[in-house]
């Protein structure tokens, strides 16, 4: 019952928005679907704790730790991004940007990426996960060109191409997968895409076949993760979209499409009885990190400032579950979680900073702390905490999968540490004028909604000062179940 309210929650509230979505109060409304998502996802996480892995719909859906602490941590940003995004959007509205009619489809159509994105974590069909992806894909094409101009609309069909392309890969991959347990699984051919099924059955499997299936489907999920060289349509995305859609790209979208390609490695690992699958992931991260660090340095607008810090992360976390074993896994889930709270604060912050400048350009945003003190506190701490400063949670983590590199693979700990110090002095060099100095900016119409920026770095500093300890199995557990 409970994953079943998770998933129509916000099937129901797509429909409802798309009908009252112009409306003066559809805010709110946006706000209260997103509540009571969050509150199904926590019933969830609490039945999962306490019976353990279930499967439902003739094991069509399947919910184990792993999948279950994710689906409750974009429930979580969900909410938080639906609250920000009420007085955002009404700013937005008064700029002149946004009218009724595209505020009706930007509910509507968040309110079905949550839908997209809760099934693609939650199904256990490989099949019905492509599907989600590609709705995702289809559903987010439409919020970054919410704006209509030049830029979006380009930003928004190199997206829809890349992203396209890439789902296609995925999708020869998922056939390949289907080949191989339909020859294995004979009778039982209709259910070999069921993932359980075919983690029952990997050792078994045609290594030649999985590996090559593997290849497409990292090819074709690591685009979406934004995996280098594969990312050009993150930043343009980031950066032209509104504000709420940056924060669920970079806090939820890239999570789900990391977590695909885990499952596809678990697979592949198994059959392969080979390391190769997680040495293409930290070949994939390692580049990811260090290129993206370096463009760093080239970028003007502060979205996509944050949009390749975003690639940056993506590759750190990818390179741990290439590492594999349950210290690394431990460390990427810490990291998939607090990059995850701590980049949509960021974007939050950042939408606010645009909006008080009137904007993008990081050379024409000043003196936050002037005009508004706490949205240039929220930029600085959030800019601090993903630069991996002492005592926030990404500090933890990061040192975490330094520490396991060191031990496993010392050969790519410079590239690590070297990619990490070029990314905090281009970061950090460039947030520090836009919040000391001076403006003649003004204060925002409306107050902005900087409650979920502190809330999410509240979480992200106690999770590197003390983790409980039932989330601390909650996370080793997940991290056994990755191998």
């Amino acid at each position: 019952m409970e994953l079943v309210l998770v998933l129509a929650i916000p099937v129901v509230g797509a429909i409802l928005l798309a009908l009252v979505g112009a409306q003066q109060r559809a805010a709110e409304l946006n706000v209260v679907i997103s509540f009571a998502t969050l509150i199904a996802a926590a019933a969830l996480v609490l039945r999962i704790i306490g019976e353990g892995p279930m499967t439902v719909a003739h094991e069509q859906f399947f919910v184990d730790p792993f999948n279950v602490f994710l689906i409750a941590l974009t429930a979580l940003v969900g909410f938080t991004t639906a609250v920000f995004s009420r007085p955002y959007m009404r700013i937005e509205q008064d700029h002149g940007r946004l009218n009724a009619r595209r505020l009706r489809l930007y509910h509507s159509m968040y309110q079905l990426f949550m839908t997209a994105m809760l099934v693609a974590l939650s199904t256990n069909n490989m099949g019905l996960l492509w599907v989600a992806m590609e709705a995702a894909t289809l559903s987010t094409v439409l919020l970054v060109s919410l704006y209509r101009t030049r830029a979006s609309i380009e930003a928004a069909w190199k997206y829809f191409i890349l992203c396209g392309v890439g789902i296609a890969l995925a999708l020869f991959g998922t056939i390949l997968l289907y080949f191989a347990a339909e020859r294995l699984l004979g009778s039982e051919g209709m259910s070999a895409l069921l993932w359980t099924h075919l983690n029952a059955v990997k050792g078994q499997l045609d290594p030649a076949v999985i590996g090559l299936a593997f290849v497409f489907l990292l090819v074709g999920y690591g685009t979406k993760v934004g995996l280098a060289p594969l990312h050009n349509w993150l930043p343009d995305a980031h950066a032209e979209g509104p504000t709420p859609v940056s924060a669920v790209l970079s806090g939820l979208l890239l999570n789900v499409a990391m977590y695909a390609v885990v499952r596809c490695k678990i697979l592949a690992v198994g059959a392969m009885h080979s390391e190769l699958p997680g040495r293409m992931l930290m070949g994939f991260g390692l580049l990811s990190t260090l290129l993206a660090a370096f463009f760093l340095w080239r970028q003007r607008d502060i979205k996509r400032l944050f949009g390749y810090s975003s690639i940056e992360h993506m590759g750190i976390i990818t390179f741990a579950f290439g590492m594999g074993g349950p210290l690394a896994n431990f460390a990427a889930l810490l990291h998939m979680t607090v990059h995850s709270l701590t980049k949509s604060a960021i974007f939050f912050a950042a939408g606010h900073a645009s909006q008080i400048a009137g904007t993008q350009r990081i050379d024409g945003i000043r003196g936050l702390l002037v005009v508004s003190p706490t949205v240039g506190w929220g930029l600085m701490l959030g800019s601090l905490a993903i630069l991996g400063m002492p005592p926030f949670g990404v500090f933890t983590s990061e040192y975490l999968i330094l520490t396991t590199a060191m031990r496993d693979h010392p050969w790519a700990t410079p590239i690590l540490l070297a990619a990490l110090g070029v990314a905090f002095a281009a970061i950090f060099g460039k947030v520090q004028p836009m919040v000391f100095g001076d403006t003649d900016a003004r204060p925002l119409p409306h107050s902005p909604a900087l409650v979920p920026v502190f809330v999410h770095l509240s979480i992200v500093l106690m999770l590197g000062l003390y983790m409980p300890p039932a989330l601390a199995e909650w996370y080793r557990l997940a991290a056994r179940l990755i191998g």
